[in-house]
Parts: structure tokens; C-alpha cells; sequence
């Protein structure tokens, strides 16, 4: 049964995980297509995924061949005359035509090798906006965090916080809500908390994101503290919780004999139980009742969290909710868009940056599969699409040769010195950055295969 449910899951992960890519890709590669064809380039192939030896799928129509590759590493256009990852050597040595990339001015070039990466960014504005317009959004202020949070790594309580410390700001900046700020302070310095009314400064490690990685647990970071209350479970969860007989708004007021409030302090006293029992003392409506329940290794009973509007409900937080007209979509999906490609930004500097360890962290198509719900849910789905195709359009600026930053670098080089670099260097360039890609492809998966550096 368990086996059939984490293939159902990885099933629905797979799967909306290849439909994002299809759909950035084909977004992506149509920018190449639509401006080769502006300025009357010939396009001889438009392929989804690539192609090596045989193809899936295709069909010609007119002077290009649409297709779908079976391997699923990305997408391409073939543009006439464009030293690309085709290699196509055979049709350089000839003399340029002109309805070839290469004969082309710099700038119209320049257009066409920026267009994947402006369609990729037009296209998470669009997405954002439409998000916002479907459902709008709920976000927890930090200042309604009445318990403080939850600092839910046992790393983060090494640093000097504490659970029920209220967050004012990191790296000297308030913190407005609660979704934005496990992001700043994994890119932070410094946190600026209130405890028992009196200010403190925590500094954050330099390679704090090295350590949680090293460390492989699976929880969170940083949540509002939530109160020890029982949860909905499913009608298919097998957790001991529920063979203990714990229902839904159950409140748990004591562990073997020691009072509890919040989850938090359960987690420490079943630890203690692991793969042993533990005595629950309940409040049921207006009974108090005991129950006795195993705990598994982990020193978990299985016992899950209210949804958010319940917490908000009982004054736990605050959730605030805000609803977009069509047109009010569009300013807010462009300073969504902005506010995702800044994150992503600052997450790319902590890579590079060999003192933080976040090079550890780089993953493959696991890591970027896991982050899809178990669940098929349109609103996730989107979410993420859409931060995928900012890091699509910023990953495909980067000045990598076989990349569209590369080509763009030498281009600007040409329409700077007026000097066309030479097509056997274009070609050396392209081998070489083929090699790096392929070389970071490896890596990234083997860190989700084997957990390399790890």
C-alpha cells in the first residue's frame, strides 16, 4: 500500500515537472523562432527536448521541421548559419546566404539570441499576474505572530535563536511577512530578534547554508509557533498518532507527565521515546482524556498541523488576504517577477561565493521535482512554473558559450570593436561550453543521485 502511494506521488511530481519544462522550453525556443523568422532567417528546426539519433516525433512544414527529442534536457531552434550546439560544420564552410543567421547585422543577432530569455521573463510576469488575478494572495505579517517562531532546525538553534523569539530584522531590514523570511535570512548576516522584551543580535554564519545542508534533515527552517493542537488526518495515513486514537482539535497537554503548548516542545520529549511508547495527556472538547501511542525512530507519533485559516481563525496569526482586478494583476506581477529574479539572485551569489558551501545544495531534475506538491494543484503549479522560467532566463544569460549568454557576449564584443570573431574560435567556444554544461548537468544530478560533496 505505502509502495503504491509513493508511486502514485512520484507519478504526479514527474509529471507536472515535465509539463513546466515543456512549456518553458517551448516558450523559450518560439523567442529564437519568432525573431529568426522577423528578419527572414531560415529556421530548419524547432524541436522540444533533443534529438540525438532519432526523434519521438516529427513533421515538416515549409522549410522548418517540428519535432519532440526523447531527450528531455531542454529544447532548440536550428537557425540557418548559426554555430549552435548542431555542430553543423559541413554548412559553414560555405559561402553565407542571406537568409542565414550569419549574415545578418549584429543587432538583428542580438535580438534573436535575447528573445528566449525576454520571452522566458515575459512569460513568469504574465503567469505571476494571473495568479494574482485568479486567487489573489494570503500572506502572514510578521507582527501578528503573536508566539514568535518556531525555529524548526536544530541548526538555527545553534546559531543563538530560540523558539518564541520575535524577528524585527535581518541583515538590518524589517521583515514584513512571513513568506519572505526563511529566503533573507539563508542570504542574511544578521538577525535582530526580541526575547522576553529585550533586543538581541544573532550573526548568522557564513556557511550556514553548507551545515544545513550537511545536515540532510528534512524539516523547514522558520514558521510561526503553532499551538499543540491536533490536525484532519487522512483517511490513508497509517500514523501512530491516529492508531492512538487522536481526532482533530484535540489538544495535547501533556508528554509523559510534562506540560506542552506548542509542538515545538512535544518534539524533544518523544525524541527521548523514539521506537518506544509515550503517555499523551488530551483535552477533547471539555474532557480530558490519556492516550498511549508508539514513536517511531524519528520520535514522531504522526500528528498533523491545522490548515493556515484555522490558525488565523483562533488567533494564532494574522492572514492577510488580498484580491487583484485584471488590470491591478499586472503591476503586481511585474513586482513579483522582480522580487523572484532579486531572490534568485541573491542565492546565486551565495554558490558562488566558495565560503558559504551552498554549492552542495546544487540539484538536478530530484531536486526540482521535489519541490512539486504530492498533490496535482494548479495554484503550486504555477508558482513554480513560473520561478523556473525566471531561473531559465537568468541560468540562460549567463556569458557561457553554448549558452544564449555567450552568444550575446560575443556579439556585444563585435558591435563593440566592429571585428566578427572567428567561426573556427565560435566553434572551439561552443565545444567549451558544452563541456561545462554538461559537466554542471552531471554534477547537479549526481548530488541528487549519490549526494555527492555531501
Amino acid at each position: 500500500m505505502l509502495l503504491a502511494i509513493n508511486l502514485a506521488e512520484f507519478g504526479i511530481k514527474a509529471a507536472q515537472l515535465l509539463l513546466s519544462l515543456s512549456i518553458l522550453v517551448i516558450f523559450h525556443e518560439f523567442g529564437h523562432y519568432i525573431t529568426a523568422k522577423w528578419f527572414k532567417c531560415r529556421v530548419e528546426k524547432f524541436y522540444l527536448f533533443f534529438d540525438p539519433w532519432f526523434s519521438v516525433f516529427k513533421k515538416q512544414v515549409g522549410e522548418t521541421e517540428y519535432g519532440v527529442g526523447w531527450l528531455p534536457l531542454g529544447g532548440y531552434v536550428k537557425i540557418a548559419g548559426m554555430i549552435d550546439e548542431s555542430m553543423d560544420k559541413e554548412a559553414m564552410k560555405l559561402p553565407a546566404q542571406p537568409w542565414e543567421f550569419r549574415s545578418k547585422p549584429a543587432w538583428q543577432r542580438l535580438i534573436i539570441m535575447i528573445a528566449g530569455v525576454t520571452v522566458n521573463v515575459l512569460l513568469a510576469f504574465i503567469i505571476y499576474a494571473m495568479i494574482l488575478f485568479t486567487w489573489g494572495e494570503d500572506r502572514i505579517p510578521m507582527s501578528s505572530l503573536k508566539n514568535g517562531i518556531w525555529a524548526q532546525d536544530q541548526l538555527l538553534l545553534d546559531i543563538g535563536l530560540q523558539n518564541g523569539d520575535k524577528i524585527i530584522q535581518v541583515s538590518g531590514k524589517p521583515i514584513v511577512y512571513l513568506s519572505d523570511l526563511n529566503a533573507k535570512v539563508l542570504t542574511g548576516n544578521n538577525i535582530l530578534v526580541e526575547r522576553n522584551g529585550v533586543k538581541k543580535e544573532i550573526l548568522i554564519p557564513v556557511n550556514l547554508v553548507e551545515k544545513l545542508i550537511e545536515s540532510k534533515r528534512k524539516r523547514g527552517l522558520l514558521s510561526y509557533r503553532i499551538p499543540a493542537i491536533v490536525g484532519k488526518y487522512d483517511k490513508k495515513d497509517t500514523f501512530y498518532g491516529k492508531q492512538a486514537g487522536l481526532l482533530e482539535m484535540d489538544q495535547i497537554l501533556s508528554i509523559d507527565g510534562t506540560p506542552v503548548s506548542y509542538y515545538d516542545e512535544m518534539f524533544p520529549l518523544l525524541q527521548k521515546k523514539s521506537g518506544s511508547t509515550s503517555d499523551l495527556t488530551v483535552l477533547r472538547g471539555t474532557d480530558t482524556i490519556k492516550l498511549t501511542s508508539k514513536v517511531d525512530k524519528d520520535g514522531r507519533v504522526g500528528i498533523p498541523y491545522l490548515m493556515t485559516e484555522q490558525y488565523a481563525s483562533m488567533g494564532v496569526v494574522a492572514l492577510d488576504h488580498q484580491s487583484y482586478g485584471f488590470f491591478e494583476s499586472f503591476p503586481a506581477g511585474i513586482k513579483k517577477t522582480g522580487e523572484k529574479l532579486m531572490f534568485y539572485i541573491d542565492q546565486f551569489r551565495l554558490i558562488l561565493n566558495p565560503e558559504t558551501g551552498a554549492y552542495k545544495g546544487i540539484g538536478g531534475f530530484k531536486s526540482m521535482g521535489s519541490i512539486f506538491p504530492s498533490v496535482w494543484d494548479w495554484e503550486s503549479f504555477w508558482n513554480i512554473t513560473g520561478l523556473f522560467s525566471i531561473i531559465l532566463a537568468f541560468m540562460n544569460l549567463l556569458p557561457i558559450p553554448a549558452l544564449d549568454g555567450g552568444h550575446v557576449l560575443f556579439t556585444l564584443i563585435e558591435m563593440i570593436t566592429g571585428r566578427k570573431p572567428n567561426e573556427k574560435f565560435l566553434e572551439y567556444a561552443q565545444i567549451v561550453g558544452m563541456v561545462i554544461l554538461f559537466s554542471l548537468l552531471i554534477y547537479a544530478n549526481g548530488n541528487d543521485l549519490f549526494g555527492w560533496n555531501r
